[in-house]
């Protein structure tokens, strides 16, 4: 399958992978990873991603959250354009 969507990262996104990358160098795989899915399967049509369209959330934020391992990629789709928002590491208290 070849990639059909194009990808585009917000300055947001670039600053918090910068810092992640200091302290977890392991996310650069699963970011590359990430890249791959969402430039073939970012609707996950597929049904075989961990990827949740988030309710109540505005265009611009981050609509749909792909979970890999302890990171989790929020995004928004605008027609063949996927645009990452967010990258963070998810806690044990993140839920609390």
């Amino acid at each position: 399958m070849t990639p059909s969507f194009s990808l585009r990262t917000t300055s947001r996104y670039e600053r918090l992978v910068t810092r992640l990358l200091l302290v977890h160098p392991e996310l650069r795989t699963l970011q590359n990873r990430a890249f791959d899915i969402l430039k073939t399967d970012p609707y996950n049509r597929s049904r075989t991603q961990h990827i949740k369209k988030l309710v109540g959330i505005p265009v611009g934020e981050g609509q749909r959250r792909l979970s890999l391992s302890r990171f989790r990629f929020r995004y928004d789709i605008y027609e063949r354009e996927v645009v990452l928002h967010y990258c963070g590491l998810r806690r044990e208290e993140t839920y609390r």
